[in-house]
């Protein structure tokens, strides 16, 4: 069994910050007030002079979640109580509250969003002052400071107490910087455009974006009424894209999820275009520009082997990490790298953005688009995906995959099976859900139904929910 590297548990914190059905540990109010003051005491410290004028200031943003009103208060209580100002942004993409946060040279960010998940769950993420996610190090003192309560007795008093104040101009500023990412001079003109914002944080943002580079933009998933976000819409449910799409008969589809860090494309014949898709499409158009570092992109263990086929044949390579845009983030940091993804639609233009930006993707394919002056079912040819199979079950548990009877065998001779095709098995816990998921490629399909079935079956009926 394949096992890749990652950072040791944490109590809170997961692969994505925190998450969990709203209302119940760790996504509470109380929790959420004693992260603000933990989370305030150790960005104080950080630095000892505040990034802007006057005092230490972090940004609050949050997408569309009924729950986002009760954790937004109870995490800037805890901040102000600490005697840093607070700066709410409202609903806003995650990639536009990391913008905002280095705009307005704030100490950190915090957006307050489940991501994907349905809108009874929710989540706690945080960014640096530069608008990149924390090191684990960081959320490991975090967390020692919540569960320690170490900072119980620092009660500032008086005029030394923040203040929260109401920035009425962030979507404009989110807007502006998106637009910086495509060409001066290039515009949308002449292009009908759909767009499914999931009901979530970029119903504003992207058809603004797109309607003022001169694209005839349909909207979908628009009304967001706090209970609706990701619900039969937008990038987790892509099917009705596809349909809008060919019933409009526009040249693309642009779906999110709830907080438009992911994007899934649609092609005007309404074929889905996901995440390593895209990596293809711009890897290779970066490459023959000469704009990869070192001819490489980074993906995840997730990603299609056709991808690494697709840009050896082009001259670059592509490097792997465990699943998380963060770890993808970790690596183009680490080496200075301009691209990376995940099949999901998390895709990182290091050039524009500090995390996953959906509408920031986008944008870089509809540059090509109009400079190659193709459609988007042409550019998706640049590469052949081998057959994969993708299968989550849902658990009760974690218990770790050793431990369960014959899975650990099973895995083994399914690898025996298709690795004399350039086949892979890859099994893993989600950091997000309780799911287990399991990956299979191959060159014959039949083999993916025997031994995903296999696998999966044994698993769900040793800790299925």
């Amino acid at each position: 069994m394949k096992t890749t590297p990652g950072p040791r548990p944490k109590r809170i914190f997961g692969t994505d910050g925190v998450r969990g059905v709203a209302n119940i540990e760790p996504v509470t109010a109380e929790t959420a007030l004693e992260l603000g003051r933990a989370a305030a005491h150790v960005f104080k410290t950080l630095e000892s002079h505040a990034r802007g004028k006057g005092r230490h200031k972090i940004v609050i943003g949050k997408d569309t979640r009924l729950s986002g009103y009760m954790l937004e208060n109870a995490i800037s209580s805890g901040i102000l109580s600490m005697g840093l100002d607070v700066l709410f942004i409202g609903p806003l993409p995650t990639p536009g509250v990391a913008y905002v946060t280095r705009s307005l040279r704030a100490d950190a960010g915090i957006v307050i969003t489940a991501s994907h998940n349905p809108y009874h769950d929710n989540g706690i993420k945080f960014f640096q002052a530069d608008g990149y996610k924390l090191a684990d190090e960081v959320e490991q003192e975090i967390e020692d400071l919540v569960f320690s309560g170490r900072v119980k007795n620092i009660r500032p008093t008086a005029r030394e107490i923040g203040k929260a104040i109401r920035i009425d101009d962030a979507l404009g500023r989110y807007i502006e910087y998106a637009k910086a990412s495509f060409p001066k001079g290039m515009t949308l003109d002449g292009l009908r455009i759909v767009v499914d914002a999931a009901n979530g944080a970029a119903y504003k943002s992207t058809p603004c974006v797109l309607r003022e580079l001169g694209a005839e933009v349909i909207v979908y998933g628009n009304e967001p009424d706090g209970t609706n976000i990701n619900e039969n819409c937008g990038a987790m449910h892509p099917e009705h894209l596809a349909r809008h799409v060919l019933e409009h008969r526009a040249q693309l589809g642009i779906a999110h999820d709830g907080d438009a860090d992911r994007v899934i494309l649609c092609d005007e014949n309404g074929q889905l275009v996901d995440g390593d898709d895209i990596l293809a499409i711009t890897g290779l158009e970066l490459l023959r520009e000469g704009r990869l570092k070192d001819n490489t992109l980074v993906a995840t263990v997730m990603s299609n082997a056709g991808l690494d086929a697709a840009i050896q044949a082009a001259g670059g390579r592509v490097v792997r990490t465990p699943v998380g845009d963060k770890y993808v983030i970790d690596e183009m940091l680490k080496h200075g790298y301009e691209l990376g993804g995940e099949q999901s639609g998390h895709i990182i233009f290091r050039e524009y953005a500090t995390t996953g930006d959906g509408l920031v993707a986008a944008l870089q394919v509809l540059r090509i688009m109009k400079a190659r002056n193709a459609l988007l079912s042409q550019l998706v040819h640049c590469w052949t995906r081998f057959p994969q199979k993708l299968v989550n079950v849902r658990v009760r548990e974690k218990i770790p995959f050793d431990e369960l009877e014959g899975v650990r065998e099973l895995v083994a001779e399914a690898e025996k099976a298709v690795q004399p095709q350039g086949g892979r098995v890859f099994l893993r816990y989600s950091g997000t859900e309780p799911k287990a998921r399991l990956l299979i490629e191959a060159q014959d399909e039949e083999l993916l139904e025997v031994w995903s079935e296999r696998i999966s079956r044994v698993i769900r009926e040793q800790i299925g929910e």
